[in-house]
C-alpha cells in the first residue's frame, strides 16, 4: 500500500500543474478568497452597517499580505490577487463609510 501511495505521489509531483494544485501556494489563496468575495458583496449593502474599525483593520491586513505574497519565494501571484481584490473592496467600503458618517 505504501508503494502505491508513493507511486501516486511521484506521478502527481512529476506534472507541474498537478504539483501546483496540490500545494499550499494554491489552496491557501483559494480558501482565503471567501474574505474578498464577502467584501465585494458587502459593497451592495447599506453603508450604515459598515464598521469603520474593522474596515481599517482589513485594509491594513490586505496591504500587508499583498506585500508578503510577493516577498516569498516563489512569488504567490494567486495570493497577491486575493489580497488585492480584498484591499480594493475594503477601500471602497472605507470610502462609503466616510461618505455616510463623516461627510
Amino acid at each position: 500500500m505504501a508503494a502505491v501511495i508513493k507511486a501516486i505521489n511521484a506521478k502527481i509531483r512529476s506534472n507541474k500543474v498537478l504539483d501546483y494544485v496540490c500545494s499550499t501556494h494554491f489552496w491557501g489563496p483559494v480558501s482565503n478568497f471567501g474574505i474578498p468575495i464577502a467584501a465585494v458583496m458587502d459593497t451592495q449593502k447599506d453603508p450604515e452597517i459598515i464598521s469603520g474599525q474593522m474596515t481599517g483593520a482589513l485594509i491594513i491586513y490586505a496591504g500587508t499580505f499583498m506585500r508578503y505574497a510577493l516577498a516569498v519565494t516563489p512569488r504567490n501571484y494567486l495570493l497577491f490577487a486575493c489580497h488585492a481584490i480584498n484591499f480594493t473592496a475594503q477601500t471602497t467600503q472605507g470610502y462609503r463609510y466616510l461618505a455616510y458618517w463623516k461627510y
